[in-house]
């Protein structure tokens, strides 16, 4: 990823690098995420890779806010926490949930289960 990102709202569980990840200096803000970390390997949320190298003290922008990290999750804040902003205009701002809400939220995400005999 190379430029800006805002997240918000998800569910991220039993990834097996990362949960969100970047290659190109990016810049992140976290928000109100809800990360369960897999029973064994990786337990960092976030990844920054280099030619499939994870490279976790290059420069980068990522923060958090309001983020639950469970299971022993874990990331890297970086030094320039808070820098990342949007530039959203009024019809381009929403209101992030709860973080408590996320399981909620995310209850019925993914892929539709669509065929020729059942109609989407």
């Amino acid at each position: 990823m190379h430029g800006y990102a805002h997240v918000t709202n998800n569910l991220y569980q039993g990834w097996e690098q990362y949960a969100i990840g970047g290659s190109m200096s990016p810049s992140i803000k976290s928000e109100s995420n809800y990360f369960i970390a897999p029973k064994s390997g990786r337990k960092e949320v976030i990844g920054n890779w280099r030619n499939g190298i994870y490279e976790k003290s290059k420069p980068w922008n990522f923060y958090s806010v309001g983020d639950l990290f469970t299971n022993g999750a874990s990331f890297f804040q970086s030094d320039r926490r808070g820098t990342a902003r949007p530039n959203y205009t009024k019809e381009q701002s929403f209101k992030v949930g709860d973080t408590k809400s996320v399981k909620a939220l995310t209850s019925s995400a993914g892929a539709l289960k669509c065929s020729r005999t059942l109609r989407c």
